[in-house]
């Protein structure tokens, strides 16, 4: 009886708890643009919208949870964000669900963050449905490209143009710039999810993304990315972030997690081979044995991407295993 009392006082307990938070704990969808950044009047505030509370919140309540009760209602919010990413999924083939990494430092001005941009688009008017970790940079590039899918390159030249006033996430108006780009090209046809963290809140959320699928938990993020992109994944530049997830990539392509492996498409065979060698490295562990399964490409062209993209998705329709 004692320990039953308990327990009905720990409920009590994280009831009041959670209506104190200031985030939906058990949110019945994804986010998107209206949801993490704008008012009922569609204002963009940056000291009151609605994601930059909850990462003020989860700073001053600790990246690790300081209490117990803290803890499980992020546990809660994640869950439920993960169920609504699975029956968002349903609506797509696994086979085109591809995703594209790189570093958020990637300039809005430069050479390939106009390639990303051109290659989602590409694959977007394909049929793929495009995903990244939906932060900034590389990441932002992919789902500009699946925004502007259908539209003339005329406009993204011009789009680009217009996001040029602010290269990088920590430049003023960069936020700003994409809501206009979002303001003067509306769409509701094609769909990309971005995979943020609180724990990289810091950088801003690209609004590009149609869904927004946003974890406290980046473990259960830097998962969900590579676990669902079973079309393949395109590595473009970046640092530890990246090569953390190529090498998680490679260990599930290894073991056949899912029942086979996807592609993974190394873009830039200078940075690849040359500046962090990953590629020439699990080429050769592929040719002696210590890793099998890999489907690797190392390649400077984003046709070429999207050939062997195609390629493998219509090699079979076998669907992974649920």
């Amino acid at each position: 009886m004692i320990s039953d009392k308990y327990d009905i006082e720990k409920i009590a307990e994280l009831d009041n708890y959670l209506n104190y938070v200031p985030y939906c704990v058990n949110p019945q969808g994804l986010y998107d643009v209206n949801s993490l950044y704008l008012d009922e009047s569609g204002i963009y505030h940056a000291e009151t919208c609605y994601d930059h509370i909850v990462y003020k919140h989860y700073i001053d309540t600790g990246k690790h949870a300081y209490s117990v009760l803290e803890s499980l209602a992020r546990c809660i919010h994640d869950n439920a964000i993960l169920h609504a990413m699975d029956e968002f999924l349903t609506n797509f083939n696994p086979r085109s669900v591809v995703g594209i990494m790189g570093g958020h430092g990637l300039k809005r001005t430069d050479k390939t963050y106009k390639d990303i941009v051109l290659l989602s688009k590409n694959l977007t008017e394909k049929g793929y449905l495009m995903i990244s970790g939906g932060g900034p940079g590389a990441m932002e590039a992919t789902h500009l490209g699946a925004w502007m899918a259908g539209r003339d390159n005329s406009d993204i030249e011009y789009v680009l143009h217009k996001l040029s006033i602010a290269p990088t996430f920590n430049d003023y108006d960069w936020l700003e710039s994409a809501l206009d780009i979002i303001k003067d090209y509306p769409q509701t046809r094609y769909k990309s999810l971005g995979i943020p963290t609180y724990l990289y809140g810091h950088e801003p959320s690209t609004p590009f993304a149609t869904h927004i699928a946003k974890f406290f938990d980046n473990s259960i993020r830097e998962d969900s990315i590579l676990t669902i992109a079973f079309g393949g994944i395109v590595y473009t530049q970046g640092s530890a972030g990246t090569m953390q997830e190529v090498f998680q990539d490679a260990v599930q392509n290894h073991y056949l997690s899912y029942g086979f492996a996807s592609p993974m498409v190394f873009y830039g065979s200078h940075f690849w081979s040359e500046e962090m060698p990953v590629y020439n490295l699990l080429h050769k562990l592929q040719e002696n044995g210590r890793y099998a399964n890999l489907l690797l490409t190392l390649t400077d062209s984003i046709d070429e991407i999207t050939d062997v993209l195609l390629k493998f998705r219509a090699s079979s329709e076998t669907l992974p295993d649920e």
